[in-house]
Formats: structure tokens, C-alpha cells, sequence
């Protein structure tokens, strides 16, 4: 069965390869390619009281001793009403201990399956550091006027890109795109003010757990993850890797 037969053996087409077979194109051995991590542990007695004030510890080393491009990047991942998830990465915009804040427009992927389904992980991959942290919560849509704040300290270009881009709809090509801009720009050129979008906004992720996990040797993390319990308390448990 699994042979050549006369008339495929005559044809010009080659034989499809086996899909078990790996393609001599392929240019590094995914399987032998890993990295051995020997930073500094993370132990109970070093965590914060809170997830946000671990967090916040965190991202300061991120943002400055990291050697990230953006530490504010993290992966959003979504669930459509009937389960079906999606991920992106979008920037963190804003924390405290009231949660962690993201903008996009309203009417985006993301957006509609957060309103049918507001349970979100978030995950900032910290590789160079090897660190991570995953944060599941509910979403909720900031207000307006928090929403506008922050719509004023965007760039120009960016104020006129949430116009301009009806965020994951098809759109016909690049052409179009770079045009409904222009037509905006001409609009509300540079030193005016662009109006807030009504379909563009923030979701602010309120947590339910927190965890931070850092790369050991011999693959034995360490992984502590925060989950909240009544009147605003956190309880800590350690994970097996």
C-alpha cells in the first residue's frame, strides 16, 4: 500500500511524502531546540501582598533592565460564545488594583466575544528574562470619560488610525485603507482635535488569578500564582511545572 505504482513512477509529478515525514527544507530541528534557564528562583517569601504590587515589581525590571522591545505587550486570548478562542497581542495601557486596562475598538473580534463571553487570560511573555505572567479575569468596559482621557494622549496619526480601521472586517486592500485615512487626516489635520470613536474603547480585566512563573533549571519552574478570595484578599499556591 504504502509503494509506487508503475503509472506514478512514469508521471513528471512527484509522490506527496508521508504526512509523518519531515520536509528536507526545513532548516533548524524544532525538537532539539531549547534553552537551559539558570536565573534566580522565586520563592513565597518574596512575593508582594497583592498580584498588581508583584506585578508592578515585575514590570519595572521588564521595562528597564529586561531588554524587551514593548514589556507593556501582552497576548489577549478570547472565547467565542461557544468556545472557541482567539489571541492577540495588544499593550497594556494601565494598572492598578482595580486591574489591568487594554484599548481597541469595540466593534473588533476581541470586543464581540469579550461581550458574549467576558473571561479573558492575559500573558505577558517575558522570554529574554525568562518570566512570564498570566492573569485570568472578567472584562469590563471602562466609561467614557476614563476612555476619552486616554484617547487624548494618543498620537494624531493614531487618534485618525481608530477611524480609519474598522477593526477586523475585510477590507478590500491596502488602497483603501491608506485612503479612508487620508480622508480623515484632510478632515482633522495636525493641532486639531479628533473626536473620540463611540465604537472605540477600553476593557479593564479585573483578576482572579495572578500567576508569575520563572524559568529554572531542568525545566523545574517556579510557579506562584495569586487567587483572590472574599473582602479583596489573595491566597498563594505554588504549581508543579
Amino acid at each position: 500500500m504504502g509503494g509506487v505504482t508503475d503509472r506514478e513512477a512514469d508521471s513528471a509529478v512527484p509522490a506527496v511524502p508521508a504526512a509523518d515525514s519531515v520536509p528536507a527544507s526545513v532548516p533548524f530541528d524544532l525538537a532539539s531546540m531549547r534553552k537551559q534557564y539558570r536565573a534566580e528562583g522565586l520563592s513565597e517569601t518574596e512575593l508582594a501582598a497583592t498580584p498588581v504590587e508583584q506585578f508592578a515589581r515585575w514590570f519595572k525590571q521588564a521595562a528597564t533592565d529586561g531588554g524587551l522591545f514593548e514589556p507593556n505587550a501582552m497576548v489577549v486570548s478570547t472565547a467565542d460564545a461557544e468556545g472557541r478562542p482567539s489571541s492577540r497581542t495588544v499593550l497594556l495601557k494601565h494598572f492598578d488594583e482595580q486591574g489591568f486596562v487594554f484599548y481597541t475598538n469595540y466593534d473588533s473580534r476581541k470586543a464581540r466575544e469579550l461581550d458574549a463571553n467576558p473571561y479573558v487570560s492575559l500573558l505577558f511573555p517575558w522570554h529574554p528574562m525568562a518570566r512570564q505572567v498570566v492573569i485570568t479575569g472578567v472584562a469590563r468596559r471602562t466609561g467614557r470619560d476614563e476612555t476619552a482621557g486616554y484617547f487624548r494622549t494618543r498620537p494624531h496619526g493614531s487618534q485618525l488610525g481608530a477611524w480609519a480601521s474598522v477593526q477586523s472586517s475585510v477590507v478590500a486592500g491596502r488602497r483603501a485603507l491608506d485612503s479612508a485615512y487620508a480622508e480623515l487626516a484632510a478632515r482633522y489635520p495636525e493641532g486639531e482635535q479628533v473626536p473620540v470613536p463611540p465604537h472605540w474603547g477600553g476593557f479593564r480585566v479585573v483578576p482572579e488569578t495572578v500567576e508569575f512563573w520563572q524559568g529554572r533549571e531542568n525545566r523545574l519552574h517556579d510557579r506562584l500564582r495569586y487567587v483572590a478570595e472574599g473582602a479583596g484578599g489573595w491566597r498563594v499556591e505554588r504549581l508543579s511545572p
